[in-house]
């Protein structure tokens, strides 16, 4: 009987571990980048009062780590190495796309040498009195910094029990990846902003198993079970679209720039500072439970 029980409920699990697995499986059909909780408030952000001329050299990850293995050493890196095209991707979708100009500049000597293209072809067909082409933008505020620590195993768990054989465990981790981005001034070299942001990544694994001896020598032995992580690369974009958010926020309220519609600009900054609100009181609130459980 404990062992149709047993079977039973291991059964129900693998039907979740399929429906899981199944969800993540790569046959679905190719689709846009995941929003994050931050994504929809950069985009509706009311618009600029001028547009600003932006460039993004390097977001690099400045960490070092790899990623995080107890059973032998990984080479492969433990954050995204495309930084700065998600950064560029962002900038480019900042209140729907009317906050930044983005000029093109991790990939200024391919621009450089196709220019140079169209300039030899011109004169090749014109001679002298080719047009040359005209001069490129220049940016007046340049991103600095980058992906500069990532944390693993922050916090670290799990449960689990047996019983006759038959026995079911949970586990989960979290890492913390932390984010700076400064904008610099051009013409000056003067720091305008400077935003920390950071984002935590979890994972979780649930398992269940039997093993029991049906017969003196006859050995029945079972396991099922699934693990989730979230996505470093979302992680990573998520806390690069709270730094710019920021920036734009913190940049309208020390008027080193300022929105169009003054009005729609002041209630963007009064929803800035209530999420900042809820988000200190949900830390007060984790703090207090991490005091009491330390205390019992």
């Amino acid at each position: 009987m404990n062992i149709i029980k047993g079977l039973l409920g291991l059964s129900a699990l693998l039907m979740m571990g399929g429906c899981v697995s199944g969800q993540m499986m790569p046959s679905e059909p190719a689709g846009f980048v995941q929003e994050t909780k931050t994504s929809s408030l950069l985009e509706k952000l009311p618009a600029a009062a001028r547009p600003i001329d932006i460039a993004v050299y390097e977001f690099s990850d400045l960490t070092g780590q790899y990623k995080p293995n107890e059973n032998f050493a990984e080479y492969s890196r433990a954050v995204t190495q495309g930084a700065d095209a998600i950064m560029v991707d962002v900038l480019e979708k900042a209140g729907e796309g009317q906050w930044f100009n983005v000029m093109e500049r991790r990939g200024l000597p391919n621009l450089l040498r196709e220019r140079q293209v169209i300039q030899s072809t011109r004169q090749q067909f014109n001679g002298a009195s080719a047009t040359p082409l005209p001069p490129l933008t220049f940016a007046g505020v340049i991103v600095e910094g980058g992906i500069i620590a990532y944390e693993t195993n922050l916090s670290t768990g799990g449960v689990g029990a047996r019983y006759l054989g038959i026995g079911a465990n949970t586990e989960y981790r979290s890492d913390l990846v932390t984010v700076n981005m400064r904008l610099v001034s051009v013409k000056t070299g003067r720091v305008l902003n400077s935003v920390t942001t950071t984002k935590k990544i979890y994972s979780f694994l649930v398992q269940g198993s039997v093993f029991r001896y049906v017969a003196v020598d006859e050995l029945f032995e079972l396991e099922a079970g699934f693990t989730r992580n979230d996505p470093p690369q979302l992680a990573v974009r998520e806390a690069i679209e709270l730094a710019v958010y920021t920036t734009i926020i913190e940049g309208a309220e020390n008027e080193t720039w300022s929105f169009a519609d003054a009005e729609k600009g002041r209630q963007a900054i009064t929803t800035y500072h209530d999420r900042i609100q809820t988000l200190e009181g949900t830390l007060d609130k984790m703090n207090d439970d991490k005091e009491v459980a330390a205390a019992l």
